[in-house]
């Protein structure tokens, strides 16, 4: 965004020392208004104390104004502590507080600054006003004075000051004691405490002071002094910046400066963007200067990082400078809490959300009481919904949810009423809980003192006494019953009980809670495994249990020989050991060891084992004791057996399946020649199927289109596939083939076994011909008769001599 030339600032009236006047109060003096007011009106704050600066020695007024049904009880709290009336501070009819003469601590008397809250009180319950934080008005010296500056004509010239006080002081400068003239469009003067002037001339120069005022006081700095010497605008200077953006920290409206000095010659162009990319907008925007970007009323969209560039005209040449704005918004709410009404023994839920920047922390009060999570009262979702279960009449209050971050507080309030239908039974009495064994506790009680005739049940609320409400539950009981037996809870540990009676119009109000633990029980047998490491050496193995020693326990070993009456023992161990050796063994006996936990409640069952040692020297010479890190070694070993192993198969199954692809072309050219060679028993011409005589579907006609070259092609590559038995390698002696026969039939018959001929699925011609002798003796074909006629053989049927030579196959395709 480019930096327009802004209109020049008004000039502002000439600094005056404050006049510290008694403030007249004739409205705050008047009473509030009573009438009007529904009977039913809930407390609630018309106006509460607000933020405020007070000079010492004055008077100051804290508003506050409370609209409720009457009476209402006004009182005041400071840092928490209730105010009591005095002759320091009053009491007005409209609730507010007047401070007569505001002062600052002074050792017999406490200072009057801190935080205020307003307290209302009537019938319904009682409700806190906002903090209101009074300070004292403060003016302190100057931390930074202005400097001298030697400037050229045609430069810029930047004086500065810095000065704390309460409230933020005026800034304004004098130029050889009289006020600058702010009309002058090259002077600039920035609310931070900065004066800038742009196109020095000579008549600039002079002593500049900086002259800061507030209700406190007025502070004047050291002088400095301002030189112009002779133009230098001839020289070419690359552009730069003097002064960029501060990181600045405000609070919603107010209004934030961003400086940005650049000098250069020829001069420099001022421009302002956002490093997010956002636009800046032009809303409450506008450039003082040559570049000093002011945002009027900020809101939290304005905060990010803003970034000041120095371009020179007509090129690309840039410096850029930049600086963080952060804006924080006081807590406001979104939501707020509404009055409920609900019926006792029921859960009232109020609900409060409250945006801010930072985010708010939200509190509940109870009737200006800080409420916490405990018993029945739960805070969840941030604590921006309070659940109150089993509500009863001490629950009926206001209920305020406070919002609160660095920029400031909010409250809001509501009521809870709690309903009683007439004739409800009272609270069950007298509860007790008696723990009967680890796992159960008989709990008792007596009816109630009142209205018990329309008790139809009792319930029971049982939950753990370290878990929250939420994990509670219940068991019903029958109206008869005064005792229930709760069983499945857990050893060792304290749980919380109490009753309600339940009638047609309602629950009673909870009993008195009462506790009761749990008994503790003995631990469990522990899993025990023996090893024999020798001829007279037992070892034991189990796992350890840590937890034993929190609980004062252990384990107790036990051993003997099967044939005596007593045990050796006990040997006592710590939870944390986990193994132990027995030596000295006798090598002919059977030993029975036993193993068992024990704690603070006693022994546990025991683990029972039986060993034998007979024989135990000679398998220790031909199986020597266990060695752990031989045994890791093995199956390491057989680990990686097992991986090479699982490689050999993967490659076995490779070459399986390159197998079969080959065997499958090998397997129609076997059968081109097997058709020849074989044909079955000749049937009636009229029970063929010519559609069912073709191999794989061929046609009779297709046959007499394969060629003579062709077929000598095809029984080259099968003898190529399947070489005949001992041809390997060996030259071919086999006698030349007649015109009238395959020449690979022969061979091929006398060194292929039926079984190896792939049939399955091929189809044989038959054909009536001239007898022939068969090319193969002993070789039968004997079709099942379902393929009679039909020319089909499968596989692992026989095959018989045939008196027609072999038909020519047919391939499907050709």
């Amino acid at each position: 965004m480019a930096a327009p030339r802004a209109a020049p600032p008004r000039r502002p009236p000439a600094p005056r020392r404050p006049q510290l006047l008694l403030p007249l109060l004739p409205l705050l003096l008047l009473p509030a208004p009573s009438g009007g007011l529904d009977h039913s009106a809930e407390l609630a704050f018309a106006v509460e104390p607000s933020d405020d600066v007070a000079v010492p020695g004055q008077p100051l007024v804290l508003g506050c104004r409370v609209e409720g049904t009457p009476p209402v009880r006004i009182t005041w709290r400071k840092n928490g502590v209730e105010l009591s009336e005095s002759p320091h501070s009053t009491m007005l009819a409209n609730g507010s507080m007047m401070i007569r003469h505001f002062q600052l601590d002074q050792g017999d008397s406490p200072s009057d600054e801190g935080d205020y809250e307003c307290v209302a009180q009537n019938r319904f319950g009682l409700v806190v006003s906002r903090k209101a934080r009074i300070q004292a008005a403060t003016m302190s010296d100057f931390h930074v004075h202005p400097q001298a500056i030697a400037g050229e004509e045609g430069g810029v010239a930047r004086f500065q000051c810095q000065i704390h006080g309460l409230p933020k002081p005026l800034i304004m400068w004098e130029k050889n004691r009289v006020p600058i003239d702010t009309d002058n469009e090259r002077y600039t003067l920035l609310p931070k405490g900065v004066l800038q002037i742009t196109g020095l001339r000579a008549e600039d120069s002079g002593v500049f002071h900086c002259v800061a005022s507030n209700i406190a006081s007025v502070r004047v700095s050291h002088g400095a002094r301002l030189t112009v010497s002779g133009s230098g605008s001839g020289v070419y200077k690359e552009p730069t910046i003097l002064v960029g953006p501060e990181n600045l920290t405000l609070t919603v409206h107010q209004t934030a400066v961003l400086e940005c000095v650049a000098t250069g010659n020829p001069r420099p162009i001022v421009s302002w963007s956002r490093l997010d990319g956002r636009p800046i907008g032009v809303e409450g925007i506008q450039v003082l200067g040559t570049g000093n970007l002011i945002i009027s009323d900020v809101t939290v969209q304005h905060s990010g990082v803003y970034v000041c560039a120095a371009n020179r005209p007509g090129t690309r040449v840039r410096r850029t400078a930049q600086g963080r704005l952060v804006v924080q918004a006081p807590a406001e709410f979104v939501q707020h809490p509404q009055s409920i009404s609900r019926p006792a023994g029921t859960t009232a839920m109020f609900t409060c959300q409250a945006q801010g920047e930072p985010p708010p922390h939200v509190t509940w009060l109870k009737n200006g009481q800080v409420l916490g999570p405990g018993g029945h009262v739960r805070l969840k979702n941030n604590n921006s919904t309070l659940t109150i279960s089993g509500i009863g009449p001490e629950d009926e209050a206001i209920y305020q949810c406070v919002a609160e971050n660095s920029a400031g507080s909010s409250q809001a309030s509501a009521r809870l009423t709690v309903l009683w239908a007439e004739g409800l039974p009272g609270p069950p009495i007298n509860v007790r809980a008696v723990s009967i064994s680890s796992t159960e506790v008989r709990v008792s009680w007596n009816e109630p003192l009142v209205n018990t005739k329309e008790i139809i049940g009792y319930v029971l609320h049982i939950r753990k006494a370290a878990d929250p409400p939420e994990l509670e539950y219940q068991e019903a009981v029958s109206k008869g019953t005064f005792q229930h037996l709760v069983s499945d809870l857990e050893p060792s540990t304290a749980y919380s009980f109490y009753i309600k009676a339940y009638t047609p119009r309602g629950a009673s109000s909870a009993s008195a809670p009462t506790l009761a633990s749990t008994l503790g029980e003995a631990p469990a047998p522990p899993p025990l495994s023996v090893r024999v490491l020798g001829s007279s050496t037992l070892q034991l193995l189990w796992e350890p249990w840590p937890r034993l020693a929190l609980h004062q326990g252990g384990f107790k070993l036990f051993y003997r020989p099967a044939s005596k009456a007593s045990f050796t023992g006990p040997i006592v161990l710590p939870g944390t050991v986990s193994s132990y050796n027995l030596s000295q063994l006798d090598s002919s006996a059977v030993y029975e060891v036993k193993l068992l936990a024990y704690n603070q409640h006693g022994d546990g069952n025991a683990t029972v084992r039986f060993v034998s040692l007979r024989g135990a020297s000679e398998r220790t010479g031909l199986s020597p004791p266990c060695d752990c890190r031989k045994e890791e070694a093995t199956s390491q070993m057989s680990t990686t057996g097992i991986v090479i192993g699982i490689h050999i198969g993967v490659t076995c199954i490779i070459f399986c399946v390159l197998f079969l692809l080959f065997g499958q072309r090998g397997r129609v050219l076997l059968c081109k020649d097997v058709e020849n060679q074989l044909s079955p028993p000749q049937g009636p011409r009229s029970q063929r199927d010519p559609g069912m005589l073709a191999l794989n579907g061929a046609r009779l006609g297709d046959r007499d289109q394969l060629g003579r070259d062709e077929k000598h092609a095809d029984m080259k590559e099968l003898e190529q596939l399947f070489p005949p038995a001992g041809a390997v390698g060996q030259p071919d002696r086999s006698p030349s083939p007649s015109p009238t026969q395959d020449p690979a039939a022969p061979a091929l018959c006398e060194e292929t076994p039926l079984s190896m001929l792939p049939l399955q699925g091929s189809g044989l011609r038959e054909e009536r011909t001239s007898e022939a002798k068969a090319p193969c003796a002993g070789l039968t074909v004997a079709p099942r008769p379902q393929d009679a006629g039909s020319g089909l053989l499968s596989e692992g049927q026989a095959a018989r001599p045939s008196s027609a030579p072999a038909a020519q196959p047919a391939l499907s395709g050709q």
